[in-house]
């Protein structure tokens, strides 16, 4: 079962919590605006999701 992040970009507040935890670098805050997770460099690991202090950050099965 493979798993990507996604963002609630209309409650994202762009604190960068989950860009200091990403073991791929695989998120950016462009503009400053909300956090954007490439699907790419995504690995589906959880630890953006837990580290979020605003709970926007969600993981969803990507089907094959």
């Amino acid at each position: 079962m493979k798993r990507k992040a996604t963002v609630n970009i209309l409650e994202c507040v762009a604190c960068g919590c989950c860009i200091k935890v990403c073991p791929k670098n695989a998120i950016a805050i462009p503009k400053g605006i909300h956090a954007e997770i490439s699907k790419d460099l995504c690995v589906g690991c959880g630890k953006c999701a837990k580290e979020c202090p605003a709970s926007v950050i969600t993981l969803e099965v990507i089907e094959p």
